[in-house]
Parts: structure tokens; C-alpha cells; sequence
């Protein structure tokens, strides 16, 4: 497994997946022109990673905006992520927002209404 890192673009998140520590970082906006090509490689990574080995895996997002198109890839992202916890892996999600977006909190909310894993949201606004 590969150390894979992403800049983000105004349209696009930053990503970083990194298989020695298990982990899947998504932060910033997400409304590509072609969702399905963006999530592609990190759908690839996290299902690679999940068939190579038993490690746990955790998830952090930070994402203030996802579009249609990016929340069926997220689906896939969680799909894959219920799976190996339903093996019997240990599976965790954290979701970050701003809790001056409220529309981030109702995304990471209806994420967490459909799947049995640890999915922690958490507000990152400092009073």
C-alpha cells in the first residue's frame, strides 16, 4: 500500500491516505465536475486497504460543502467501511463542521443515520 496525498482545488478536497496508521483524510469542499474520477483512486486505496491486511481504519472528514455526485462517492467510501466492520474490523469515522454551517452538520447527520460503526461528528467552532 502506497502513502497517497492530495492538494486540494477550490472544487476538489485535500486527501491523504496513509496505510501505516490506517487513516483516510478528506478536508475542505467537494463538488468536482466528475465526482466519480476524483473518488476513484481513493474508493481503490481504502478497498486495497481493506482486502491487504486487518488493520483498523479510521476516517476523518472535514468537508463544509459535498455535492450530489460526491456524496454517492462517499457512500461508496462507507459501503466498503461497513463491510469490514461487519468482519469484525474496527472502524471509526469522525466528521469535523463548523458549527456556523449547519448544512455540514445535516450531511455528516444523514451519513450517520445509514451505517452501525463508530461515527463521531464533532464541532470544530471555538466560541
Amino acid at each position: 500500500m502506497q502513502y497517497y496525498e492530495q492538494a486540494a482545488t477550490v472544487s476538489t478536497p485535500w486527501v491523504r491516505l496513509d496505510p501505516e496508521r490506517g487513516l483516510l483524510e478528506l478536508v475542505g469542499e467537494s463538488y468536482p465536475a466528475n465526482s466519480f474520477e476524483f473518488y476513484r483512486p481513493i474508493v481503490q486505496w481504502l478497498g486495497d486497504f481493506l482486502q491487504s491486511n486487518r488493520a483498523d481504519v479510521r476516517m476523518e472528514l472535514e468537508l463544509s460543502y459535498v455535492n450530489t455526485g460526491s456524496i454517492k462517492s462517499m457512500l461508496d467510501l462507507f459501503d466498503l467501511l461497513e463491510e469490514a466492520h461487519q468482519e469484525g474490523r474496527s472502524v471509526q469515522v469522525v466528521w469535523k463542521y463548523d458549527s456556523r454551517n449547519p448544512r455540514a452538520l445535516e450531511t455528516a447527520e444523514e451519513f450517520s443515520d445509514e451505517i452501525s460503526f463508530s461515527f463521531e461528528v464533532l464541532d470544530t467552532h471555538m466560541s
